[in-house]
C-alpha cells in the first residue's frame, strides 16, 4: 500500500537514496516513528543551503510522526570529510557552543515544540562529551573494518590528498549518534542531503551490530540542490543567503526567493515550502500564462520569509519593496533604508551643509555642475524620498538620516548611499 507521504516527498523530488523502500513504507503505514536530522554547528547560522533536511523532518512532523533534531556538538569538534576536499579546521569549544545556542535557536523556528509529537532537540556533546578514547573503542572501534570505511565514497575521495584519523572516524561517531537516538527515543530513520549517505549507512551498520536482528532502521537522502546552471544553491554576489537576521536581513531574503527564475521558481515551491499540491500546480499554470505577474515568485518569498523570520517581518519586506518600485521611501524607517540600500554604491562625505548642485556632484550623483542643475530642475533628484527641484536648496543636518547617511535617487533606479563621517 502506498504511503502518502512518501508519495509526496516524490513528488516533490525530495527523495534520493533510500534503504529498505518496501519495509520503510510498511512501518509508515502501520505506526508513528521518532526519525533524526543533524547539523555540525561551523557556524553560528544556517543558511537555505543547509535547510532541505530539517523541512523534510518537518514533512514528517505534519504527518504525525516525532522530529529529533540533532546540534552536532561533538562531532562538529572532528570535522565531516564527505566530498570536502581539505582538512577542515578545528572550531574553539567556545566558538562550537556559541554557534550551537545561535542554529537552535533558528531550528525553533521551523518545527513545533511541546505538543504530542513536539520535536527533540539533542547535542551529541551530552553523550560524547565525557566518553573516554578507550571507551569508544572498546564499544564501537570493533564493530566496523577499515576496509568497509575506506570503500565509503566520502572517504574515498579524500584518499588522494589525504585524511587525517580525526575526519577518518567522522562516520563511525556519527554511526554511534543513530544508536544512541535508535536506543533512547526508538528513533526508527535518519535523513540527510546525498552527502551523508556513507554516514547514514554506517549508522544502519552500526546499529545492526550492536542489537539483535528485529533492529529496523531506515535511511533516506535528498538530492543536492542547484540553480538551473548546476552552481551552488543559496549564494548569491554578497555571499550565503544566512538564516541570521543579521546577516541576511529579512529583507534581502525576501528578495533572493522573489528574484527567482520562472525555470526555478516550481521547484522551489515543491522544495522549500508547505504549500499543497493543487496550491502549487495552480501556480505552474500562471508561470505558464502570466508570468509577469510573477505570483509563484511571490508566493515563495511570502511563505519562505513567514517561515524563518515571521509576518511581521514579512510585512516590513513587503512594506520596503513596494517602496522601492514606487519610489516612495518617506514610508519606510531609517533602519529599513539601510535593510533595503545596504548594497547601493556608497560615498563618503564630511558632515557639513552643501548646497544640492555641489552635494550631488561631489558625491559623483551627477558627474557636472551643468548636469547636476539639469538633473535637479527636471526633477530626476530625491533625497530620502523627498525630490529637490531648486538649485538653491541646502543639504543641510535635517536631510541627514540618524545624523549618519542619506539616500540619493537620480531618475527611476539609480540610487546612492552618502554617509556621513
Amino acid at each position: 500500500m502506498k504511503n502518502e507521504l512518501l508519495d509526496d516527498l516524490k513528488w516533490r523530488g525530495l527523495l534520493y537514496q533510500q534503504t529498505d523502500e518496501e519495509g520503510l513504507e510498511k512501518v509508515l503505514n502501520e505506526e508513528k516513528i521518532s526519525l533524526y536530522c543533524g547539523t555540525d554547528p561551523t557556524a553560528d547560522s544556517l543558511h537555505i543551503g543547509h535547510i532541505v533536511p530539517f523541512l523534510t523532518l518537518r514533512r514528517f512532523q505534519k504527518y504525525g510522526h516525532r522530529p529529533i533534531v540533532l546540534v552536532g556538538g561533538a562531532t562538529g569538534m572532528i570535522g565531516d570529510p564527505s566530498f570536502k576536499a581539505d582538512e577542515r579546521e578545528l572550531i574553539s569549544d567556545e566558538q562550537i557552543d556559541k554557534n550551537v545556542a545561535g542554529i537552535r535557536k533558528q531550528l525553533e523556528s521551523i518545527f513545533e515544540f511541546g505538543n504530542e509529537n513536539g520535536a527533540v532537540l539533542v547535542n551529541n556533546k551530552d553523550w560524547f562529551g565525557e566518553m573516554s578514547a578507550i571507551s569508544f573503542l572498546r564499544d564501537y572501534g570493533k564493530l566496523l573494518s577499515v576496509n568497509y570505511m575506506l570503500a565509503k565514497e566520502n572517504v574515498a575521495s579524500r584518499l588522494e590528498t589525504g585524511i587525517s584519523f580525526t575526519e577518518f572516524s567522522y562516520m563511525l561517531i556519527q554511526g554511534a549518534d543513530f544508536s544512541h537516538l535508535y536506543d533512547k527515543y526508538n528513533c526508527r530513520l535518519q535523513i540527510g542531503g546525498s552527502d551523508q549517505w556513507g554516514n547514514i549507512t554506517t549508522g544502519l551498520e552500526v546499529i545492526r551490530k550492536t542489537h539483535n536482528d528485529e533492529a529496523k532502521a531506515f535511511g533516506i537522502t535528498m538530492p543536492l540542490i542547484t540553480k538551473a546552471d548546476g552552481t551552488k544553491f543559496g549564494k548569491t554576489a554578497g555571499g550565503s543567503v544566512w538564516l541570521d537576521r543579521t546577516k541576511t536581513s529579512p529583507y534581502e531574503f525576501y528578495q533572493f526567493w522573489i528574484n527567482t527564475a520562472d525555470t526555478e521558481v516550481i521547484r522551489y515551491l515543491k522544495i522549500f515550502t508547505f504549500m499543497e499540491r493543487e496550491e502549487i500546480e495552480a501556480l505552474e499554470l500562471s508561470v505558464q500564462k502570466e508570468p509577469h505577474l510573477r505570483k509563484a515568485q511571490l508566493a515563495l518569498g511570502e511563505e519562505m520569509t513567514r517561515l524563518i523570520h515571521g509576518q511581521e517581518a514579512l510585512d516590513q519586506a513587503i512594506r520596503i519593496s513596494k517602496a522601492l518600485f514606487s519610489g516612495d521611501l518617506k514610508a519606510l524607517t531609517a533602519n529599513e533604508m539601510k535593510d533595503a540600500f545596504k548594497d547601493v554604491p556608497t560615498f563618503e562625505m564630511e558632515k557639513a551643509d552643501k548646497n544640492i548642485v555641489d552635494f550631488i556632484v561631489e558625491a559623483g550623483v551627477s558627474s557636472s555642475k551643468r548636469q547636476a542643475r539639469e538633473d535637479v530642475t527636471n526633477g530626476a533628484i530625491s533625497l530620502n524620498g523627498e525630490k529637490v527641484t531648486d538649485t538653491a536648496y541646502e543639504v543641510t543636518t535635517a536631510d541627514r538620516l540618524e545624523d549618519a547617511f542619506t539616500i540619493v535617487r537620480r531618475g527611476k533606479k539609480n540610487y546612492k548611499m552618502v554617509k556621513f563621517n
